[in-house]
This record gives C-alpha cells, sequence and structure tokens, in this order.
C-alpha cells in the first residue's frame, strides 16, 4: 500500500470586537486560578475546551468561527463576559496590601524569584511535581498581595513526561513538544527585536531567546535554547525538564543561574533581594559576585555585599534531592565562564565543598553565598539545620542560621468552585480574610446538610472523572468493558456514598505508597465489608530513571487488577494539575505515609483540607504542625534509630487500627440525615484550622516579614558607597578566621553553685583572642532551665558578658548573672566572633564553649 503524504492545515478563526479580550485574558496566567475566566472558554464549546486540556491560548486557535460569532452575540454570554473583565480589572487595578508596603517601598524594592520549575496550571506544562506547584502558588500569592517582584526559570519544549500505565502495570514516559503560540507566553524584544542572552560555555557561547508570561501582578520571564545560534545539541538544553545526565543538568543550571541574572540586568531590573528557591538555580551566586567585581570589589567583599541581599531555601532532607558535581565537571562546565568573569575556580569550589570532598553541592554553594536560608516546614527546618552542620561547624545546628518557613497553598487555585460560592454566601469578605483564623469559625455556621451535599456533588464529579480516565486507559489497553464497570461501582453508585481515600504524589520510595498493602489480609476485610465499604484510588509519577518508584506503580496496578480488591483499589495515569483539582475536592480523606523524617514540607494534604477532605498522615512535614487531635488522624512516626522494616510495621499498623477502628465507623454512623455529623463536625474542623493557616498568602507575607524586609535592607546596606562596608566585613572575617585555631575561653576563679532567687552570681572569664580585640567577640551565658516543676520552659536565657580588662595577652570579661527560671538551672559560656554588619550573629560558625 503506497504511503500517502499529510500535509498539516489550521485554520485560525478571528475573535469578534466584542469579545476581542478573551485573547487579552489567554495570555495571563490570571486564568489558572480564576474560574470565571476559564469558565468563558468553556461555555463557548465544552467539548473542545476539554480537548485542549483547559488551555485557553489552543482553544482560541481551534474554536469554530461560528461558535464566536455566536458568543458574541449571546446576551448572556456577554453578560458574563463583561462580569468577569470587570472582576479582571479590579484585580489589576488593586494596590499592594499594606503589611506589604510596610515591609518593602514598591517603588524601590524589587524580589528575583528564581526556580527550575513552575506549576501554574496544566496548560503550561513546565513543571514535575511539588517544587513547580509551589512556585506556582509562590507567584501566584505575590500577585495577590502586589508584592514588587519578578521570577525567573527555563522553558522546556518537551516539560516533564506524559504518564501511562500499559496493561501489565508498567509505566511508560513519552514527550510533547509545545509551541510556543499555544502557551501562555510573548517574546521579550528590545528596540524591535527578539531579546537574547548568552552564557560562555566550553569552546563555545550558548543563546537564549527571552519569553514572558504575565501571571496578573507579576511577569515570569523563562529562558529558551531552541534558537537558531546554537548547535543541534544546545538548542535541546531546553528540551525536558529534570532530563539527561550530569552534563545537561549543571548546563541547564549555568544558564537558568548565570543566564537567568543576564536577563534581568538587560532589562534593567535591579533586585533588591534574591530568593533562590532549591539549589538549581545557585550559580547566579557567581554572575552576581562577577557583576560587583566589575564595579571594582575584590571576590570576597563582593561575595559578602551579594550573601547579604539573598535568600536560599532548601526542599529536600533527602540526599539524592541535591545536585552534586564532580570536581572535573565543574572545571570543565565553568572553565570558560570562570575564565571570562575572573573568578577563580578554587574559590569557587570551596563555596560547594561539602565536608572537604571533592564534589560540588549546590545546596552548599546557595548556603555559602546567601546570609538568610530556610527549610519549608517546622520539622524539616530542623531536619536542614542538622544535616547542614558543616556550614557552620561549631555552632549547635539548633542555633544556626537555617530557619523555616512552611509552605502553603494557593487557595483559588485549589478550592473547588462550588466552596466558594458557598463562602461568598456565607461570609463574603472571606478572600480578604486568608491569614485569619479567626474568621474561618464562619464554617461552623453552615448547616451540616447544606455542607455535606457540597462535598456529595463535588464526590460525584470526581466519581465521574475517574471512571472518565479509567475507561480510557483500559481502552487503550485492551481491557475489557466489565472490568472497568466492576472497578468503579462504587463510585457510580452516590446513594451508598461509598468512603474514599485519595493518594497521589511522585512515586518516589520515601513516600512509602504502598505502606497500607502490609498486611493484605486485614485490608482485604476493611475495604470490602459489604455494609461500609472503602475505595483506595491512587495516581502519581515516578521519575523515569526511578526504577524502585516504578516498581510501586506496578504493585498498585496488580493490586488492583486482583479480583480480591478489584473495585476498591483504583490506580489512575498522568496525574497532572487538572487530575489533582478532581481528586483533591473529591475525597473523603487524603493519605500521606512518607518515612519520617523524610517530607521537607507536602502542600497536597493542604489543599485537601481547603475543600473539607480529612487527612491521615504520618507526623511529618507540615502536618507536624497542621494536627491538633480533631482535623484528621495522625501516624505517630517511630524512632528513626529503629530498623526501618520494624517502623514500617508498626506505622502500617496504626494506620490500618485508625481506617478500621475510627474512620471507617465514624463515616457510617449516619442518621436518618444520610450523614456523619461527626465525620461533618471533623471536616468543618479541618476546613477552618488549616486553610488560613496553611495557605500561599500567609507563606509569602512570612517571607516579607521574615527574609525579603531584612535581606532587602541589608543589601543595600552592604553594598552602599561601591560595597564600603561589604569590603570592610569581609576583611574582618579574614582576619578572623586566622586567628580562630589560636583563640582560647577559661572560667577564673569558681562559679557559686546557690544563691537567693533576688540575687546574681558573679562570672569571669579569661580569653586568648590571638590577636582579635574584645569587641571582635562576644561571650555569653547561657541559661537553661532545669527541674523548675509547674514553670513553664521557654528555653534558655542569656547574659552577655562585658569587656573587664585587658593585660599580658589576656582579655577578662565579666557579669552579674541573675538567675533566670525558679529552681535548678545550667549555665553555660561561651564565646563566638561578632561585627555588627553580619546577617546573623553566628554565621560565621565558629563557637568555643567553657
Amino acid at each position: 500500500m503506497r504511503k500517502v503524504t499529510e500535509f498539516r492545515l489550521e485554520a485560525r478563526p478571528d475573535i469578534p470586537e466584542p469579545i476581542s479580550r478573551l485573547e487579552e485574558l489567554a495570555n495571563d496566567l490570571f486564568y489558572s486560578w480564576d474560574n470565571g475566566v476559564r469558565s468563558l472558554y468553556a461555555r463557548i464549546d465544552l467539548p473542545l475546551w476539554q480537548k485542549v486540556e483547559h488551555n485557553p491560548k489552543l482553544f482560541l486557535r481551534r474554536v469554530a468561527q461560528a461558535r464566536l460569532d455566536e458568543a458574541s452575540e449571546d446576551r448572556s454570554f456577554l453578560a458574563e463576559y463583561r462580569s468577569v473583565l470587570s472582576s479582571y480589572d479590579a484585580y489589576l487595578d488593586a494596590e499592594p496590601v499594606p503589611e506589604v508596603v510596610d515591609n518593602l517601598a514598591p517603588e524601590t524594592s524589587l524580589v528575583a524569584y528564581f526556580c527550575a520549575e513552575f506549576g501554574f496550571h496544566e496548560s503550561f506544562p513546565i513543571y514535575s511535581g511539588g517544587l513547580g506547584i509551589l512556585a506556582g502558588d509562590h507567584c501566584k500569592a505575590a500577585s495577590d498581595l502586589g508584592l514588587p517582584f519578578v521570577a525567573v526559570g527555563l522553558l522546556y519544549q518537551q516539560g516533564y513526561f506524559i504518564q501511562s500505565i500499559d496493561s501489565q502495570g508498567h509505566q511508560i514516559a513519552r514527550y510533547h513538544s509545545h509551541s510556543s503560540d499555544e502557551l501562555p507566553i510573548v517574546p521579550v524584544e528590545q528596540d524591535g527585536t527578539l531579546m537574547k542572552v548568552s552564557v560562555p560555555f566550553p569552546g563555545r557561547t550558548v543563546t537564549a531567546r527571552v519569553w514572558e508570561a504575565r501571571v496578573g501582578h507579576i511577569r515570569l520571564y523563562l529562558l529558551d535554547t531552541h534558537t537558531e545560534e546554537n548547535s543541534a545539541e544546545d538548542q535541546e538544553l531546553t528540551l525536558q525538564l529534570y532530563g539527561g545526565d550530569e552534563s545537561t543538568r549543571i548546563s541547564q543550571e549555568m544558564l537558568l543561574g548565570i543566564g537567568g541574572t543576564r536577563v534581568l540586568q538587560s532589562l534593567g531590573l535591579e533586585p533588591t533581594v534574591w530568593h533562590i528557591n532549591e539549589g538549581h538555580a545557585a550559580f547566579q551566586i557567581l554572575e552576581r559576585c562577577r557583576m560587583k567585581m566589575a564595579e571594582g570589589l575584590e571576590f570576597e567583599a563582593a561575595l559578602e555585599a551579594v550573601a547579604g541581599a539573598t535568600l536560599f531555601t532548601t526542599h529536600t532532607p533527602v540526599p539524592a534531592g541535591h545536585d552534586i558535581f564532580q570536581r572535573s565537571l565543574m572545571q570543565h562546565a565553568l572553565g570558560d565562564y570562570l575564565g571570562d568573569s575572573g573568578l577563580d575556580f578554587e574559590k569557587v569550589f570551596s563555596l560547594g565543598a561539602k565536608n572537604g570532598g571533592d564534589s560540588f553541592n549546590m545546596t552548599s554553594l546557595g548556603l555559602r553565598g546567601s546570609r538568610f536560608h530556610n527549610g519549608v516546614s517546622r520539622i524539616h527546618g530542623t531536619v536542614a539545620s542538622e544535616m547542614e552542620g558543616d556550614i557552620w561547624p561549631q555552632v549547635p545546628a539548633a542555633e544556626n542560621p537555617i530557619g523555616y518557613i512552611t509552605n502553603g497553598v494557593h487557595v483559588p487555585t485549589f478550592l473547588a468552585p462550588e466552596w466558594a460560592s458557598l463562602f461568598d454566601i456565607q461570609a463574603p469578605s472571606w478572600k480578604s480574610e486568608l491569614r485569619n483564623p479567626q474568621f474561618w469559625s464562619f464554617v461552623d455556621n453552615i448547616p451540616d446538610y447544606h455542607y455535606w451535599s457540597v462535598h456529595k456533588a463535588l464526590k460525584q464529579q470526581m466519581g465521574e472523572f475517574v471512571v472518565d480516565q479509567l475507561g480510557r486507559q483500559h481502552r487503550r489497553n485492551g481491557t475489557g468493558h466489565s472490568i472497568t464497570e466492576r472497578m468503579t461501582r462504587h463510585l457510580v453508585s452516590p446513594d451508598k456514598d461509598t468512603l474514599v481515600i485519595g493518594f497521589a504524589r511522585r512515586f518516589a520510595t520515601y513516600k512509602r505508597a504502598t505502606l497500607i498493602f502490609s498486611d493484605l489480609q486485614r485490608l482485604e476485610e476493611i475495604l470490602t465489608n459489604p455494609d461500609c465499604p472503602v475505595v483506595l484510588v491512587f495516581a502519581g509519577k515516578a521519575h523515569p530513571r526511578d526504577k524502585p518508584g516504578q516498581h510501586l506503580i506496578k504493585v498498585i496496578h496488580d493490586l488492583s487488577m486482583n479480583p480480591r480488591f478489584m473495585g476498591h483499589i483504583i490506580l489512575l495515569e498522568d496525574y497532572d494539575q487538572a487530575m489533582a483539582r478532581r481528586m483533591l475536592s473529591g475525597v473523603d480523606v487524603w493519605l500521606n505515609t512518607p518515612q519520617y523524617p523524610k517530607e521537607a514540607s507536602g502542600t497536597s494534604g493542604e489543599k485537601a483540607a481547603l475543600n473539607g477532605a480529612l487527612n491521615l498522615s504520618v507526623l511529618d512535614g507540615w502536618w507536624g504542625e497542621g494536627y491538633d487531635g480533631t482535623n484528621g488522624w495522625a501516624i505517630t512516626p517511630r524512632d528513626t534509630e529503629l530498623d526501618a522494616e520494624f517502623r514500617n510495621e508498626e506505622e502500617a499498623r496504626d494506620l490500618l487500627d485508625l481506617l478500621e477502628y475510627e474512620m471507617v465507623p465514624l463515616y457510617y454512623d449516619r442518621a436518618a440525615q444520610g450523614y456523619s455529623s461527626g465525620w461533618v463536625r471533623r471536616s468543618k474542623n479541618s476546613m477552618k484550622s488549616i486553610t488560613p493557616r496553611f495557605n500561599s498568602q500567609r507563606m509569602v507575607m512570612d517571607y516579607v516579614e521574615k527574609y525579603y524586609g531584612p535581606a532587602t535592607a541589608q543589601g543595600k546596606r552592604l553594598s552602599a558607597e561601591h560595597g564600603a562596608l561589604a569590603a570592610e566585613l569581609a576583611e574582618w572575617k579574614a582576619k578572623v578566621n586566622r586567628a580562630w585555631p589560636g583563640v582560647s575561653l577559661t572560667i577564673c576563679g569558681s562559679v557559686s553553685q546557690t544563691c537567693a532567687h533576688d540575687e546574681a552570681v558573679e562570672i569571669r572569664v579569661e580569653a586568648q583572642l590571638n590577636g582579635l580585640s574584645a569587641s571582635d567577640v562576644q561571650v555569653q551565658c547561657l541559661i537553661e532551665p532545669r527541674c523548675t516543676g509547674s514553670y513553664e520552659d521557654s528555653g534558655p536565657g542569656h547574659v552577655f558578658l562585658e569587656y573587664e580588662s585587658e593585660s599580658d595577652g589576656r582579655t577578662l570579661f565579666s557579669a552579674r548573672v541573675p538567675p533566670s527560671y525558679p529552681g535548678l538551672q545550667t549555665l553555660k559560656l561561651r564565646m563566638y566572633p561578632y561585627h555588627d554588619a553580619l546577617s546573623h550573629p553566628l554565621e560565621m560558625g565558629a563557637m568555643l564553649w567553657i
């Protein structure tokens, strides 16, 4: 048979003038969180809207001219269109919230936010999972608050992979190239020409085009190497997210960090604070040092000026989540760039060296090249402080400069429209009260029957979605229709209202997706009880190179096809934001079983709670702060020193105990009204306690107050007068580093072990400062409570010892120390270097104890 050549032809419609701003709306990612905007396109042609996967820009290329013409003459549609535009214009005209203005002057401040991925919406696939969704939510909240803010990333032609699961349970990864004219981006132009930036690579220069995405009030700039100036190999540098080998990864990170900084410089933007969101973008530190050195600063002074205006956020306690490059690769990849920049390789390499090793850790670079650092939950902040303690070797992990800000989620994006409509009726000002926990008590005033009817409607929508999704999977795999019907029978029977538990996230082994299967016999009895059945719905992707993660998918697939569990375990393929919204708003329970303490934060449970779902989770990440005993269920993690298999068994038993003895009985404890009032009460507790505490507006304001404001002030201070203070600080640090090995501290005389409650104890110490002066150090007495009875332990107090005298190379410090607590207490004496220009008093990492 002769092969027929096919030519692609796309007949694009003209948008009628009365609805011409549909194109403007399609080019603003405001649509990713505004249901009103998305409903306009769905109303014109719902089947097409679904077929183009909710992509408004692609929709306007494919929709029939007749449909647009009809909409432009439809009074009802035009009324909705004008209402949406009115809301959109009012949003763009809104001023920054007062709390932002109190911390950052909008006219003179600018936050630059760098990240390797951004997850705004399924129509813009340049994200893989949690980090990208978090970055997208951060940008959305920055826009909501009116923050002076710009974001920088990479434009991946294929993005992350599209997942399918075959009839044997194997994950199949495929990629789809996206044309720029179907994405919500426009090319950046300067003087009528396309803007491009160049970065020195080994033996060549790589050029990147620059694209702009509008996100409400803010802008996201994306670099793309698919341009004719580059070789075919270099054009593929921005082909895939997290694809390729180590050479590809370091090249992408050079492009993001170095090239992204050059984009902002070319645009004439002068950020006052730089936020590096995970280590992928840390090479920006080198480029900014280069720029400072071009202004006349030495490298060490340049580093101080750069670091003082920089925040670094680390997102993972899992070692594999940190990029590490060998010395030889670093020398090869950065050689030409460093040569052009005047940066010394050994000095650069020392910024990323981990424990004196011969490899370069991007997280270490991020920490040493910044003065503000944070983890993403209270637990993770503690874990990160311990993991990265080598940066500050003599400082206790609990006191080193790594803090935390717990992640939050963007409520308008993930709250189901049905809940938003109910809130509009019950508490019309709710959108402006997202950071006010007291306000959210209004949820208790929603009648239980009304509350449950909303949840039940969303659950039915999810059920229909799952049936459709699973049907398409099975038809492709040749699975019989009868199997599909049997697997979904509990979801298509709303009268039965079966308890549904969701688990959807990246399939990494530490997330323990299969923990619930530890006792299959017991699980079968729980799930298949005819009077109170339970359905488990799973979804998620494993990295194409993560074979253990892919094995988890196969295990779940095989169990879902097992006659013992058919209809009670369902596995969906190609988890994305569209599927997430359906699942998060429709399930009754959100399951999360990470291996403690490897869940940095996790945000899917927060999204589920917005929609009234109850969390069943290990007390890790955000749930360690969110659980209050009334808003879900908690699995207490066992001691990390115990055998991993034993821990899994113990925590799995807890999980099944909670499921069998608490959750199932409560859910099916239905009176005449047909729902469980106890379940509704707990669901309301979840919604009202979690929504105002774990949303991205609260998160971003925490960044503003705790980091962006201070980093802006510190950066300006260090860079003033051509970096004079940065140079002074660098010189002082060099002096301290030379002297510190010879510094010592001893006690003079003895310290009384008893005193009256209103007396003070005299303490005198003698320091050998090895050339340093008394003003270069601080001597401190820590006072820790012991056996204080009913007295509330508020942590250690402290008293600074004052300089007394100096003779024969000995410097004396003394203080009268009053007891800080009743009863027994412990006094500890220590000394550390101090300079008024430090961003954190312990950033030198040097400390001596007596």
